[in-house]
């Protein structure tokens, strides 16, 4: 399995906006920055995995055991890491809360439904929980064979996303572009459910389909984050398809650290702020 840091996995985010700059093509295959445990698993540009359950079953004591054993972070580094995650989250839902409320009559209005979504993800340890979005899509978004032709119902089967998503509202657009659609997931930070920085929050469907038995270990050794290495990095070339989006994902969880953190969060900023590159 190819595993890919979140320092490297920002790198390479840098470096494929220099190559389009100079219009030069580029696949995930050549992508050199990558840490390679079998190097005959790379082949034709994707990942091959061998899925082999030589974990405990997912969501049994044994696997959260495993997880705790995986989880290689200091205590001070946790301790700091949650301490900094609950004072950034209170401090965002504060001055959120009235320009919140003024959104959520809008997101009314738009969506013709609840302006707070909310939907089961995967926590630290293998933990269920509801993750909390401002709606950006249509009131029956779950209905997805009423939206997608079979070709997209085919992507958003495999990957959970796909281009020129058509549940997507007008003002849903704006929201993920600015990514102002995750501002509720703050919420979810101060439950502890979730942390600022981690592996991207998915569904057991995603957990299942597509990590192996130590790879979901691995993966939920961490909190899950609002944002992280995928996100800010090639998440547009970064796949579960060609294995890059869980090798960025296992990367960062093997070899999470405090200044991987700090390079993430800054990243985060000019993804949203400058190259604006939400979806």
């Amino acid at each position: 399995m190819v595993l890919v840091t979140s320092q490297q996995a920002v790198a390479f985010a840098d470096e494929r906006t220099a190559e389009s700059q100079k219009g030069q093509p580029s696949a995930a295959a050549t992508y050199s920055q990558v840490r390679v445990s079998n190097p005959e698993s790379l082949q034709g540009g994707a990942v091959v995995q061998a899925y082999v359950e030589d974990a405990p079953a997912f969501g049994t004591p044994e696997f959260r055991q495993l997880c705790e054993q995986l989880d290689h972070r200091s205590l001070s580094y946790r301790a700091f890491k949650r301490l900094f995650d609950f004072l950034f989250a209170l401090i965002v839902v504060a001055i959120g809360l009235i320009p919140g409320a003024l959104l959520c009559v809008a997101i009314t209005v738009d969506t013709k439904g609840s302006p707070i979504y909310s939907q089961e993800r995967i926590g630290k340890r293998g933990k269920p929980f509801r993750i909390y979005k401002f709606r950006s899509m249509v009131k029956d978004s779950d209905n997805v064979e009423k939206y997608f032709t079979p070709e997209q119902l085919e992507i958003w089967r495999r990957e959970r996303k796909v281009e020129g998503d058509p549940r997507v509202t007008k003002l849903g657009h704006a929201l993920r572009a600015s990514s102002l659609d995750e501002v509720p997931q703050f919420i979810n930070v101060l439950l502890g459910q979730i942390s600022l920085i981690g592996p991207r929050v998915i569904t057991r469907d995603e957990v299942m389909q597509h990590f192996s038995g130590t790879e979901k270990a691995e993966l939920f050794s961490v909190t899950p984050g609002i944002t992280g290495a995928w996100q800010c990095g090639p998440r547009n070339e970064a796949t579960f398809e060609n294995g890059l989006r869980q090798a960025i994902e296992l990367g960062y969880a093997h070899d999470a650290s405090f200044s991987g953190d700090v390079r993430i969060f800054f990243k985060t900023i000019s993804v949203m702020f400058v190259k604006r590159t939400g979806k």
